[in-house]
């Protein structure tokens, strides 16, 4: 069973209706002692990361979320779901994130677009993962996004695109822990693809 972390911000319905489609088992799971029964978790998230910490902690999953790493289980996040996985924010400074990864989420900062980063754009590839099977650089996927996870270990980021003057990192992961900063549930074929691809890994 696949546990979708409903902590009351994001896009739980189309994450499991995509989910559904494919023929996945899934749950929406609101208290963190639910993960336990999981076997792969998703964490998906539209909002400011502050609110999402806060939520995340009052409905018990922290401590849940880390023990699922610990024990190899395998965790998506979408979006917010990224961010979140970073050890802090600008967009909420002095707020604690999960520290999944070691790095900070920065806001874009070219000038000459607009902000959010909303719409489809493609990606370039970076490294080989099991949950980019069947993608590839120019493949269009779908963001909507002011702020992007910046890793201090180069080597996590598998995938970035460029908006404005910055290349950012679009897809991060390491052997237990995949991210995108775009909407997989969104994003049609190809999205549909990572998906599947998070059923198999």
């Amino acid at each position: 069973m696949i546990a979708i972390i409903d902590y009351g911000m994001g896009n739980l319905r189309s994450v499991s209706k995509a989910l559904e489609y494919l023929g996945a088992s899934c749950k929406l799971c609101t208290k963190g002692k639910d993960l336990a029964k999981a076997s792969k978790i998703i964490l998906p998230g539209v909002g400011a990361f502050g609110d999402a910490m806060k939520e995340l902690k009052t409905r018990g999953f922290i401590e849940p979320i880390h023990e699922a790493i610990a024990r190899g289980k395998k965790l998506m996040g979408v979006c917010l779901g990224l961010q979140l996985f970073f050890q802090r924010s600008e967009e909420n400074p002095g707020v604690k994130g999960l520290g999944v990864f070691e790095g900070t989420v920065r806001k874009f900062r070219s000038a000459n677009v607009k902000i959010p980063h909303m719409g489809w754009n493609d990606l370039k590839i970076l490294k080989k993962h099991p949950m980019l099977e069947g993608i590839a650089s120019g493949d269009y996927f779908y963001f909507v996004h002011s702020y992007w996870g910046r890793p201090k270990q180069q080597k996590l980021a598998l995938a970035s695109c460029h908006y404005g003057r910055e290349d950012f990192a679009a897809v991060i992961g390491n052997s237990c822990v995949f991210a995108t900063q775009f909407h997989p549930e969104k994003s049609q074929e190809k999205g549909l693809r990572i998906l599947k691809n998070f059923m198999r890994w």
